[in-house]
């Protein structure tokens, strides 16, 4: 298998020839795109390597893109590492979401280009040992239990960009799912026997953050008595899910910019540069889009994320799900109970449907397991899900009914909960920081109040 260089610059054609025989690396190199097809369906070509603009003083990137996609036609699977001019960048990236498998500025690192190349190369030999007679075929879904359309086409995105090694953004509430659908990413793509390392970016402060992804030496801060492995280089070869990272912090943001541009960094207590290989998954429930334009986020660490994104809808938008997920929890948690098998009423299946699930997944979960704990009988009723009735559920794209019934919910399990966050959050599913922060957003005032 071979490297198929495209470029019309001899100088840099050469310097690319040169770099890969020096690392044993067959290459063969062409200067037009109709040569790259020819090459194409000749030769035995397990990745390109391709410029973005072949007239001269041209600086779009549009025949690059044309060329991409010519050669995407002819072979779905082949993995383009594309070589782009800051001038063509925006067409790069696009070339990614459609397909490509990475793109590095020029001029290039010689030791990122090197191990993007065989990073590609090796995937290319898994993807072929995959389609061998005998591979299986069928999709991880890492235990996802769902039946609506929604789910549906997010989990089907979620199994077709695996294989693409480009960052992935999981968009969407808590609860409703993020992390599973990073699993189906990890399960799915040529890094699944590779290792995946996640952690809630959010939840770390500043002081912690750096010793955490990046490592610290013994003696780098009072009671590091010994070396610590940070998450970034314990997903070497893998994949890293940094969770909830629309709350990291400036100062995190910028770190955390410059390993993903890199792929280099410094444990804590060392001036020794190390380089990782690591693809990232992050999730966020934020708006990121929003928060740039309030200066929370930085816009190049978005676009250095957003490569893919994955929007995972609330559970009251895919109301197909609920009950799947009920019966799976109901089984689940009763089988762990000992008290034998156990089933829900007509009027708490109805109940459940009807509910507007703020916490989403994780909500319902909870309820099904607080029912299996307090139900007295084998048949869980309407009352031991402690489901009051609410407002309506508000039909999809009525964003402020949603929030009113979101508010409204919030609201009563408050008052619930005789006004304890921390007891409130447990109900809902969530954590008593998202609530927080979720009170903040819809304006909601805690009043110290006795349960009614």
């Amino acid at each position: 298998m071979k490297v198929l260089i495209v470029e019309d610059q001899p100088a840099i054609a050469k310097a690319l020839t040169v770099l890969f025989e020096i690392h044993d690396i067959p290459c063969l190199t062409v200067v037009s795109p109709d040569a790259a097809l020819q090459a194409l369906r000749r030769d035995d070509v397990a990745l390109v390597v391709q410029d973005m603009n072949f007239t001269p003083g041209a600086t779009s990137g549009h025949e690059g893109m044309e060329l991409f996609r010519r050669m995407r036609a002819l072979d779905p699977e082949l993995p383009v590492l594309v070589l782009t001019a800051w001038t063509s960048l925006e067409t790069a990236v696009q070339m990614v979401k459609e397909g490509a498998s990475d793109y590095l500025a020029k001029p290039w690192d010689d030791a990122k280009l090197l191990s993007a190349v065989d990073r590609l190369m090796e995937m290319r030999r898994k993807a072929r040992a995959q389609r061998a007679p005998g591979a299986a075929g069928a999709p991880e879904l890492c235990g996802l239990v769902y039946a609506s359309p929604a789910m549906h086409r997010v989990v089907s995105l979620a199994v077709q960009v695996a294989t693409a090694d480009v960052p992935v953004l999981i968009t969407g509430p808590n609860g409703a799912g993020k992390e599973k659908i990073a699993e189906i990413v990890q399960a799915n793509s040529l890094r699944a026997d590779k290792p995946f390392v996640k952690v809630n970016v959010g939840a770390l402060p500043d002081e912690l953050l750096e010793s955490e992804l990046f490592g610290a030496e013994a003696g780098a801060y009072t009671g590091a008595t010994r070396r610590r492995i940070g998450r970034f280089e314990a997903a070497d070869g893998g994949t890293l899910f940094l969770d909830e990272i629309g709350n990291l912090s400036p100062a995190g943001q910028m770190k955390v910019l410059r390993v993903l541009q890199s792929g280099e960094f410094e444990r804590l207590g060392s001036s020794e540069t190390r380089r990782v290989e690591v693809r990232v998954l992050a999730a966020t429930n934020a708006d990121l889009r929003q928060a740039i334009r309030a200066g929370r986020f930085r816009e190049d660490l978005f676009f250095r994320l957003n490569v893919i994104e994955l929007a995972v809808p609330p559970l009251r938008e895919r109301k197909e799900d609920i009950l799947p997920l009920a019966d799976t929890f109901l089984r689940s948690f009763s089988a762990g109970s000992g008290g034998g098998p156990r089933t829900l009423s007509p009027q708490a299946r109805s109940a459940l449907v009807e509910y507007a699930w703020p916490g989403n997944v994780r909500e319902l979960m909870n309820r099904i397991q607080r029912a299996t704990l307090i139900a007295s009988g084998s048949i869980l009723g309407a009352d031991d899900l402690e489901l009051q009735p609410r407002l309506s559920l508000p039909a999809s794209g009525e964003e402020d009914e949603a929030l009113g019934a979101e508010r409204h919910e919030i609201e009563r399990v408050l008052l619930d909960a005789g006004g304890s966050v921390s007891r409130a959050a447990s109900r809902i599913g969530v954590s008593r920081q998202a609530l927080y922060r979720r009170m903040e957003k819809l304006g909601i005032v805690l009043e110290r109040r006795p349960k009614a």
